[in-house]
Protein backbone atom coordinates (compact mmCIF):
# COMPACT_ATOMS: atom_id res chain seq x y z
CA UNK A 1 0.00 0.00 0.00
CA UNK A 2 2.79 2.34 0.94
CA UNK A 3 4.63 1.84 -2.44
CA UNK A 4 0.90 2.12 -4.26
CA UNK A 5 1.24 5.57 -2.69
CA UNK A 6 4.58 6.57 -3.61
CA UNK A 7 4.12 5.18 -7.39
CA UNK A 8 0.82 7.32 -7.58
CA UNK A 9 2.16 10.40 -5.61
CA UNK A 10 5.51 10.43 -7.88
CA UNK A 11 3.07 10.50 -10.88
CA UNK A 12 1.12 13.22 -9.55
CA UNK A 13 4.56 14.94 -9.35
CA UNK A 14 5.57 14.84 -12.97
CA UNK A 15 2.38 15.74 -14.17
CA UNK A 16 2.86 19.09 -12.39
CA UNK A 17 5.88 19.46 -13.20
CA UNK A 18 5.14 19.90 -16.84
CA UNK A 19 6.07 23.50 -17.37
CA UNK A 20 3.68 24.65 -19.64
CA UNK A 21 4.49 28.42 -19.48
CA UNK A 22 8.07 27.49 -20.73
CA UNK A 23 6.63 24.77 -23.58
CA UNK A 24 4.06 26.82 -25.42
CA UNK A 25 5.95 29.96 -25.43
CA UNK A 26 8.83 28.13 -26.45
CA UNK A 27 7.15 26.20 -29.59
CA UNK A 28 4.76 29.92 -30.49
CA UNK A 29 8.05 31.20 -31.25
CA UNK A 30 7.96 33.67 -28.34
CA UNK A 31 11.59 32.29 -26.74
CA UNK A 32 12.09 31.08 -23.41
CA UNK A 33 10.04 32.25 -20.93
CA UNK A 34 12.44 32.62 -17.92
CA UNK A 35 13.99 35.49 -19.93
CA UNK A 36 11.13 37.19 -20.26
CA UNK A 37 9.38 39.77 -17.46
CA UNK A 38 9.86 37.72 -13.99
CA UNK A 39 11.35 35.23 -15.31
CA UNK A 40 8.69 33.36 -13.41
CA UNK A 41 7.63 29.89 -15.27
CA UNK A 42 3.93 30.68 -14.98
CA UNK A 43 0.68 32.18 -16.92
CA UNK A 44 0.86 35.59 -15.45
CA UNK A 45 4.18 36.28 -17.03
CA UNK A 46 3.29 34.73 -20.32
CA UNK A 47 0.69 37.13 -20.27
CA UNK A 48 3.59 39.87 -20.21
CA UNK A 49 4.66 38.69 -23.81
CA UNK A 50 1.38 40.70 -24.86
CA UNK A 51 0.24 37.07 -26.06
CA UNK A 52 -3.02 36.75 -24.04
CA UNK A 53 -4.33 33.77 -26.28
CA UNK A 54 -1.27 32.00 -25.35
CA UNK A 55 -1.75 33.30 -21.37
CA UNK A 56 -4.92 31.28 -21.31
CA UNK A 57 -3.95 28.44 -22.38
CA UNK A 58 -1.11 28.15 -20.39
CA UNK A 59 -3.53 29.49 -17.74
CA UNK A 60 -6.18 26.20 -18.79
CA UNK A 61 -3.09 23.76 -18.62
CA UNK A 62 -1.95 24.58 -15.15
CA UNK A 63 -5.06 24.96 -13.54
CA UNK A 64 -6.13 21.23 -15.61
CA UNK A 65 -2.64 19.48 -14.17
CA UNK A 66 -4.01 20.14 -10.75
CA UNK A 67 -7.66 19.56 -10.65
CA UNK A 68 -7.19 16.26 -13.08
CA UNK A 69 -4.91 14.17 -10.73
CA UNK A 70 -6.74 15.01 -7.06
CA UNK A 71 -10.04 14.42 -9.06
CA UNK A 72 -9.37 11.05 -10.37
CA UNK A 73 -7.92 9.77 -6.97
CA UNK A 74 -10.84 11.14 -5.33
CA UNK A 75 -13.01 9.33 -7.48
CA UNK A 76 -11.22 6.37 -8.53
CA UNK A 77 -8.66 5.33 -6.72
CA UNK A 78 -9.49 5.86 -2.98
CA UNK A 79 -12.91 6.53 -0.42
CA UNK A 80 -12.55 10.28 0.28
CA UNK A 81 -14.87 9.52 3.51
CA UNK A 82 -11.89 7.31 5.03
CA UNK A 83 -9.23 8.52 2.82
CA UNK A 84 -9.62 12.36 2.90
CA UNK A 85 -6.35 14.03 4.46
CA UNK A 86 -4.13 11.10 2.25
CA UNK A 87 -6.41 12.05 -0.92
CA UNK A 88 -5.43 16.01 -0.36
CA UNK A 89 -1.71 15.02 0.44
CA UNK A 90 -1.34 13.28 -2.61
CA UNK A 91 -3.21 15.59 -4.77
CA UNK A 92 -1.20 18.46 -3.80
CA UNK A 93 2.26 16.82 -5.25
CA UNK A 94 0.76 18.30 -8.39
CA UNK A 95 1.20 21.62 -6.83
CA UNK A 96 4.76 20.68 -5.73
CA UNK A 97 5.64 19.77 -8.91
CA UNK A 98 4.63 22.68 -11.09
CA UNK A 99 7.10 24.76 -8.24
CA UNK A 100 10.20 22.30 -8.34
CA UNK A 101 9.67 21.26 -11.76
CA UNK A 102 12.19 18.05 -12.54
CA UNK A 103 12.30 19.35 -16.05
CA UNK A 104 13.28 22.70 -14.92
CA UNK A 105 16.23 22.24 -12.65
CA UNK A 106 13.30 22.54 -10.29
CA UNK A 107 12.89 25.78 -10.89
CA UNK A 108 9.14 26.61 -11.86
CA UNK A 109 6.75 28.90 -11.06
CA UNK A 110 4.44 30.26 -7.99
CA UNK A 111 2.07 27.47 -8.21
CA UNK A 112 -1.31 29.38 -8.30
CA UNK A 113 -3.04 27.93 -11.30
CA UNK A 114 -2.15 24.12 -10.56
CA UNK A 115 -3.26 25.42 -6.94
CA UNK A 116 -7.04 26.51 -8.59
CA UNK A 117 -7.04 23.53 -10.03
CA UNK A 118 -6.48 21.29 -7.09
CA UNK A 119 -9.12 23.10 -4.92
CA UNK A 120 -11.83 22.87 -7.27
CA UNK A 121 -10.89 19.30 -7.38
CA UNK A 122 -11.18 19.11 -3.57
CA UNK A 123 -14.63 21.41 -3.19
CA UNK A 124 -16.29 23.38 -5.95
CA UNK A 125 -17.85 25.72 -3.38
CA UNK A 126 -13.71 26.27 -2.13
CA UNK A 127 -12.55 26.67 -5.91
CA UNK A 128 -15.83 29.35 -6.14
CA UNK A 129 -14.69 31.26 -3.18
CA UNK A 130 -11.04 31.41 -4.52
CA UNK A 131 -11.94 32.66 -7.96
CA UNK A 132 -14.05 35.61 -6.36
CA UNK A 133 -11.77 36.54 -4.25
CA UNK A 134 -9.33 36.76 -6.99
CA UNK A 135 -11.38 38.24 -9.14
CA UNK A 136 -12.44 40.98 -7.18
CA UNK A 137 -9.45 41.95 -5.89
CA UNK A 138 -7.67 42.04 -9.03
CA UNK A 139 -10.29 44.20 -10.99
CA UNK A 140 -9.88 46.70 -7.58
CA UNK A 141 -6.18 46.94 -7.38
CA UNK A 142 -4.62 45.22 -11.03
CA UNK A 143 -2.00 43.09 -9.03
CA UNK A 144 -1.97 39.67 -9.94
CA UNK A 145 -0.12 38.53 -7.06
CA UNK A 146 -2.27 40.58 -4.16
CA UNK A 147 -5.18 38.90 -5.84
CA UNK A 148 -3.37 35.63 -5.09
CA UNK A 149 -2.08 36.28 -1.68
CA UNK A 150 -5.16 37.32 -0.12
CA UNK A 151 -7.37 34.35 -1.63
CA UNK A 152 -4.64 32.26 -0.19
CA UNK A 153 -5.24 33.49 3.10
CA UNK A 154 -8.86 33.11 2.71
CA UNK A 155 -9.10 29.19 1.74
CA UNK A 156 -8.05 27.60 5.48
CA UNK A 157 -10.40 29.83 6.91
CA UNK A 158 -13.28 28.80 4.49
CA UNK A 159 -12.45 25.28 5.20
CA UNK A 160 -13.28 25.66 8.77
CA UNK A 161 -16.39 27.66 8.18
CA UNK A 162 -16.99 24.73 6.49
CA UNK A 163 -16.56 22.25 9.11
CA UNK A 164 -13.34 20.30 7.94
CA UNK A 165 -11.49 18.62 10.08
CA UNK A 166 -8.59 20.15 11.99
CA UNK A 167 -6.34 17.95 9.90
CA UNK A 168 -7.55 19.17 7.03
CA UNK A 169 -7.05 22.99 7.99
CA UNK A 170 -3.70 22.91 9.29
CA UNK A 171 -2.81 20.87 6.01
CA UNK A 172 -4.02 23.51 3.71
CA UNK A 173 -3.01 26.12 5.82
CA UNK A 174 0.68 25.13 5.64
CA UNK A 175 -0.05 25.00 1.62
CA UNK A 176 -1.12 28.38 1.70
CA UNK A 177 1.80 29.89 3.60
CA UNK A 178 4.37 27.98 1.09
CA UNK A 179 2.70 29.23 -1.66
CA UNK A 180 2.43 32.91 -0.13
CA UNK A 181 6.17 32.97 0.66
CA UNK A 182 6.48 31.89 -3.43
CA UNK A 183 5.42 35.51 -3.76
CA UNK A 184 7.68 36.64 -1.04
CA UNK A 185 9.78 39.14 -3.47
CA UNK A 186 5.77 40.39 -5.00
CA UNK A 187 5.58 41.20 -1.15
CA UNK A 188 8.20 43.38 -0.73
CA UNK A 189 7.67 45.50 -3.94
CA UNK A 190 3.48 45.91 -2.97
CA UNK A 191 4.95 47.15 0.41
CA UNK A 192 7.16 49.78 -1.48
CA UNK A 193 4.71 50.49 -4.12
CA UNK A 194 6.95 49.05 -7.32
CA UNK A 195 4.61 46.09 -8.16
CA UNK A 196 3.64 46.47 -11.76
CA UNK A 197 0.00 45.90 -12.11
CA UNK A 198 -1.32 44.00 -15.10
CA UNK A 199 -2.82 45.90 -18.08
CA UNK A 200 -5.93 44.00 -19.71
Amino acid sequence: MELNLIIIALTIYLIGSIPFAFIITKISGQGDIRNIGSGNVGATNVFRTGKKSLALIVLFLDILKGYAPTFYISNFIFDLNSNELIIYLIGSTAILGHIFPIWMKFKGGKGVATFIGYIFAVNYFLGLIFISSWLCLFFLKKYSSLASIVSLSIIPFAMLFLNYKTTVFLFFFIVSIILITRHYSNIKRLLINSEPKIKL
